[in-house]
């Protein structure tokens, strides 16, 4: 299958890239530098020029394959609507390049909103004007194009994706625990995020690629919850500083913009998604691979 691949030189991406190349697909990945097009070319694949605001580039990479995974997001915490509007239009457009075909398109999302406090699954549509649900719009509209023929699908990943090269949420705990001399967490750090090694999520985007029905949801999870407290204490142990407990009205003011992400508590399940599709996440857990090196310097 001819796969066109946005955010093709990202953390979850490469990895999508990898697994597609790996799997005998042909892949074309979208990238904006230099730097990032010579990597792509290096690991096998072809390059086409854009960016996720450039929606021309968007709709040429998309009509010319036989589907797309969409993995690029602009994760700008100072303005998250905008890039909830910026990765809408992308949607709008990589659909329409589809539509009428039958061909898989796969988009990211997340699982912030969905079911705060109780374990989350694939059945559940949440809240889009809850806190932390700015991507839920982008999932209806991505199902919607299966009325449109357009073999449209969601992964939602986990709130840490995490593998050697990680500069997500987790990183930017050490960043804060280093600079402030504490390993903190919020409240009693009973609070649960989810969490998925990258290359179990890059397996999956593969199946929903090949396998996913249209206007289906799946859950790119392994972990369903790790405790943020046990999150702090590995890094406590690693950085030998002490862990505190913060006051949860005080964490925006010790973790910034992490703040409100910190202190969700939003478990989820992927037992649908590994019955539907015979994903079976093997890779070491968040906190085994947290416990490495490759997230200290080391």
């Amino acid at each position: 299958m001819r796969v066109f691949v946005t955010g093709a030189s990202g953390f979850v991406g490469s990895a999508v890239v990898r697994e597609l190349l790996d799997h005998g697909h042909h892949v074309t990945g979208l990238v904006r530098s230099d730097t990032a097009a010579a990597a792509l070319t290096a690991a096998g694949a072809e390059v086409h020029r854009g960016a996720l605001d450039d929606l021309d580039s968007l709709r040429k990479g998309a009509a010319a394959a036989d589907g797309v995974i969409h993995t690029a997001y602009i994760h700008d915490f100072s303005d998250i609507a905008a890039a909830a509007r910026t990765d809408r239009r992308a949607i709008e457009t990589l659909g329409a390049a589809l539509e009428g075909s039958g061909r898989p398109l796969v988009i990211t999302s997340g699982l912030g909103g969905l079911a705060p406090g109780r374990l989350s699954t694939e059945e559940d549509r949440g809240d889009p004007s809850a806190p932390a649900s700015h991507r839920l719009p982008a999932e209806a509209l991505a199902l919607s194009m299966a009325s449109r023929g357009v073999r449209a699908s969601v992964v939602r990943l986990a709130a840490s994706v995490h593998d050697a090269g990680d500069h997500g949420f987790v990183p930017r705990l050490i960043e804060i625990a280093r600079a402030k001399g504490v390993s903190a967490y919020p409240g009693d750090g009973s609070n649960r995020w989810p969490a998925v090694h990258r290359l179990d999520a890059a397996e999956l985007y593969r199946l929903v690629l090949e396998e996913g029905p249209a206007d289906s949801i799946f859950h790119g999870v392994a972990d369903q919850g790790v405790p943020v407290r046990e999150i702090a204490a590995v890094i406590s142990r690693r950085l030998n500083l002490p862990v505190v407990a913060l006051p949860a009205e005080e964490a925006v003011d010790h973790f910034g913009w992490l703040g409100g992400f910190v202190s969700l508590d939003i478990p989820a399940s992927s037992a649908l998604t590994q019955e539907r599709l015979g994903w079976r996440p093997t890779r070491p857990g968040l906190l085994a691979d947290l416990d490495q090196d490759h997230y200290f310097g080391g």
